[in-house]
């Protein structure tokens, strides 16, 4: 268990701006990580072993992107439970992303609002960070998403190329990787979920990651086939949920994370901050999310594995995505009001389902 009360530090964070906490937060856990340190913020690791995509997960709540955009911080985040942890989004190119202030909290809601725009260090920064990580190397360990985006001064016609820069970049370190093209703050990102671009997106990601798996072959001689994740946003209706499940489908796709953060904002009307621009996470998200999780289980089957994110502040919140057809989880927002023990009370919550 942690040997720090949340709610103490959560006191002191929240009196800062909200991208100042966060960054003092990512320095202090990277400082920590490997140290002493780690016992403030560790907690076990509820075993709870699913099978999606021929990856082992340890258990079904992870991390969500965003959090960790530059893989600074991946062991001290995989000692707080999770049974995978996904960073990024990182794009092939260094960029700052939009300016400052850029993310906002909405305490009364239990909800943030950011439009950070994919600040990363880029690809050779990140690849670096994840090679150092000893966590994921060692026996039984947590799963890594590496998630992979678009520079915002790359044009939207070419952006199949960032993408497939990404891919080839990440592929040697990722158990799966995952496609964004559902932020709401790279300009025109999000019309790439729509059908014909969606198609020469999968297609092309399909066939360099096939040169790929015959590239790079485990010690068997077996191609390493690394699964590839798409995320989506929540702002879809079920016209549009059913094109891109259909292209999952058709393309191959292992996976979908249903959802990323929404642009709308009828659930925090009159709050302060709610008319900025950006993404909306958090508690007024849980619904939507896990309306288009229900849309993409009616639409892709049984089997296809469906990873739900998005308004998870419980255990009653991450087992309604269970119920909803997500067969794991992921946390952010909940990570910043609730703190390190919401991993495991999820955790806990969902193995009980079974």
């Amino acid at each position: 268990m942690p040997l720090l009360p949340y709610a103490l530090a959560r006191a002191v964070l929240f009196r800062m701006d909200a991208e100042t906490a966060h960054e003092h937060t990512l320095a202090l856990l990277e400082r920590g990580q490997h140290t002493p340190l780690q016992w403030a913020w560790c907690s076990e690791t509820v075993q709870d072993p699913i099978e999606l995509a021929g990856l082992r997960f340890p258990n079904r709540v992870g991390l969500a992107a965003g959090l960790d955009k530059n893989a600074r911080c991946i062991d001290a985040l995989g000692r707080m439970g999770f049974g995978f942890v996904e960073v990024g989004t990182v794009t092939p190119k260094p960029q700052p992303g939009n300016p400052k202030p850029r993310m906002f909290r909405l305490p009364e809601a239990q909800a943030l609002i950011n439009r950070l725009g994919f600040n990363n260090e880029g690809l050779a920064a990140f690849v670096h960070n994840v090679q150092r990580s000893r966590l994921r190397r060692a026996p039984g360990a947590l799963l890594l998403g590496l998630n992979i985006g678009k520079n915002a001064s790359t044009p939207i016609e070419d952006a199949t190329r960032d993408y497939l820069i990404g891919l080839e970049g990440v592929y040697p370190h990722a158990d799966y990787v995952t496609v964004n093209i559902s932020s709401p703050n790279t300009q025109n990102l999000r019309s790439l979920q729509s059908d014909a671009a969606l198609d020469a997106l999968l297609s092309a990601l399909a066939e360099r990651r096939e040169v790929l798996a015959q590239q790079q072959r485990d010690a068997g001689g077996k191609a390493r086939r690394v699964p590839i994740f798409l995320k989506i946003a929540p702002d879809l209706d079920e016209a549009q949920v059913a094109v891109i499940a259909a292209a999952l489908q058709r393309h191959g796709m292992d996976g979908v994370i249903a959802t990323n953060t929404t642009i709308r904002r009828d659930a925090v009307q009159g709050l302060p901050h709610a008319d900025e621009a950006g993404g909306l996470s958090g508690a007024p998200l849980l619904e939507p999310s896990n309306q288009v999780i229900r849309q993409l289980r009616a639409a892709l089957g049984s089997r296809f594995p469906i990873i739900g994110v998005g308004g998870i502040l419980s255990a009653q919140d991450a087992q309604s995505k269970i119920r909803a057809g997500a067969d794991a989880v992921q946390i952010y927002t909940g990570l910043i009001y609730r703190g390190p023990a919401l991993v495991a009370e999820a955790a806990r919550a969902i193995k009980a389902m079974r």
